[in-house]
């Protein structure tokens, strides 16, 4: 009997955290399916119609990521050549040095990262001519800039040619 009465009771106890599990086990499918709607949502339809259907939101992102996995190769091959072609036109050097500056901010989260160094002198060759002068005073500096110092100086040079 005694048996019997401990059977129950632990049923009672389980009940109770049975149905709390029910509850927040409703709550998690509701979130997941929300989530999972908002993944879809903003994933271009060429790309969503690859995609198999998925349960939860983490499988669909990870199906969604083994799809670029193989192209990241290829991206960073672009960034490279984005970054090595880019040659100032106008319209703003602090633009300009920043764009370049998120290009390479993209290579190092691919593990490509550049020294600063090598980028100030990225950003000194993409310049045009008229700023022959400035990169070659920067080349007989002792110190080294950083792309702040990059920007400003080369922000207060544009300023310069552009009042002659």
């Amino acid at each position: 009997m005694r048996l019997m009465l401990s059977s129950n009771a632990q049923k009672r106890d389980h009940a109770e955290v049975r149905i709390k599990y029910d509850l927040d086990r409703k709550k998690w499918d509701i979130s997941n399916h929300k989530r999972l709607m908002v993944a879809k949502s903003t994933i271009s339809d060429a790309i969503r119609g690859s995609i198999p259907d998925c349960d939860t939101v983490t499988e669909y992102l990870k199906k969604v990521e083994s799809q670029f996995t193989d192209s990241s190769k290829a991206y960073a091959s672009t960034l490279i050549k984005k970054l090595f072609n880019e040659k100032y036109s106008g319209g703003g050097i602090r633009e300009h040095i920043l764009k370049m500056s998120n290009t390479a901010s993209k290579l190092k989260s691919m593990d490509l990262g550049l020294k600063y160094e090598f980028m100030i002198h990225l950003g000194f060759a993409s310049l045009p001519k008229e700023y022959k002068t400035f990169v070659v005073n920067y080349n007989m500096q002792p110190d080294k800039w950083d792309i702040e110092k990059l920007i400003a100086m080369c922000v207060q040079e544009e300023d310069r040619l552009k009042s002659l």
